[in-house]
């Protein structure tokens, strides 16, 4: 991985490192936008919507297939059972191909720890691949917020305490929850933001978790704005371990953001930020990714559907 210590040295460095990734990306028709080529639809990652969507499941369904989007990636169950929601996408046009879920359960919904259950509720609402969206957080670490503290320093101290052998850990239950799904005919991958990156032992926790498991059970689900907000370069990461990630956020930054290891970033609409898609989607597509999913941070500058709107948009007509 190649840290990129400049914001303004960002857009160029990314842009270098694709030309050779990009090259043979795909057999489409020159010229043609990127999505409608290579046949692939545009999907949402519903986390995007926030409470907007669990206070109108079905009208703001309808809305994202409007736009166009026909894939979402869940994030929790928004209040139903997994027969509603799978009427409630059938409603709307719309394929939940793929959902987040956590390592430990912390309501009603399954969680990796109760895998029988999760595949009982993947194939009603046909569900494909599942994703762990960040490590169990360890039993060492205490995250009650300590007096004077906001939220921004509690995940700073979470950052700073994971050790290489947590790492570790989630790399062992990501390779036995591996193997379960892909008995039953599902996947498994794992989602990162930027704590990943932070340095631990010699390497970093991504590096501990792309060696540590078993790439026949294991895949990865790069978060692109993630990935940048700490300094690193997607294009290295791709090609440095091909094959590996097969999905991908769709997520930007603006110039702002600065380098750190901690949860923070300054998002924006997919087109409007630092990052150059039209060399990094037929990158990635190269090395292997084929499920794209927008998803945007809080805060949000307009409406939340009106943001998906605007990276679908931008992302339909992209020519890459």
């Amino acid at each position: 991985m190649i840290p990129v210590s400049r914001r303004t040295a960002l857009g160029a460095g990314l842009a270098a490192a694709a030309s050779s990734l990009a090259a043979g990306a795909s057999a489409r028709t020159p010229r043609e936008p990127f999505f409608k080529g290579n046949g692939l639809p545009i999907g949402l990652q519903l986390y995007t919507l926030g409470g907007d969507l669990r206070a109108d499941v079905d009208g703001m369904l309808g809305q994202v297939a409007k736009i166009g989007y026909r894939t979402v990636e869940m994030a929790g169950y928004l209040g139903r059972t997994p027969a509603e929601l799978r009427a409630a996408f059938d409603k709307a046009g719309l394929r939940c191909t793929s959902s987040h879920v956590q390592a430990r359960p912390s309501g009603p919904e399954p969680s990796l720890a109760d895998v029988d259950r999760l595949i009982a509720d993947a194939k009603v609402i046909g569900i494909e691949h599942i994703v762990l969206p960040m490590f169990a957080i360890p039993d060492h670490i205490d995250m009650k917020p300590r007096p004077g503290e906001d939220r921004a320093t509690v995940m700073d101290r979470l950052a700073a305490q994971i050790a290489a052998d947590d790492w570790k850990a989630t790399a062992e239950l990501l390779n036995a929850k591996g193997r379960a799904l892909k008995a039953a005919g599902l996947t498994l991958g794992y989602h990162n933001h930027n704590v990943e990156f932070a340095p631990v032992g010699g390497t970093t926790g991504l590096e501990i978790l792309l060696k540590g498991t078993d790439p026949a059970l294991v895949s990865f689900e790069m978060d692109v704005g993630w990935v940048v907000a700490a300094g690193h370069d997607p294009f290295a990461l791709l090609k440095a371990h091909a094959g590996r990630f097969k999905q991908m956020h769709v997520k930007d930054v603006k110039a702002s953001t600065k380098p750190n290891f901690a949860f923070r970033q300054d998002p924006t609409e997919v087109g409007s930020g630092i990052i150059p898609w039209k060399r990094l989607l037929p990158a990635a597509y190269a090395e292997g990714v084929r499920g794209f999913f927008v998803e945007q941070e809080p805060p949000f500058e307009r409406p939340r559907i009106e943001a998906a709107r605007l990276c679908f948009d931008y992302l339909n007509a992209v020519v890459a």
